[in-house]
């Protein structure tokens, strides 16, 4: 299956980032411990490995980093 959108944010209350899966009405949410400062390529290259992990698929067009 794939995603329809994959949104990596920072989680100010929890310090760490989190990585948002949306399919359809599903929304999964995890979280991913790395510095504030990570780099967009590192953040893409997590988000891009946790849908994987999810059992999905996503198109890199799809991710979207917002600091």
């Amino acid at each position: 299956m794939r995603v329809d959108q994959v949104e990596v944010s920072w989680d100010s209350q929890k310090s760490d980032w989190v990585i948002r899966m949306q399919s359809g009405d599903e929304v999964i949410r995890r979280h991913y411990k790395a510095p504030k400062d990570a780099d967009e390529k590192t953040l893409r290259a997590k988000a891009a490995e946790t849908v994987k992990d999810e059992g999905y698929e996503a198109n890199d067009a799809a991710v979207s980093v917002k600091r």
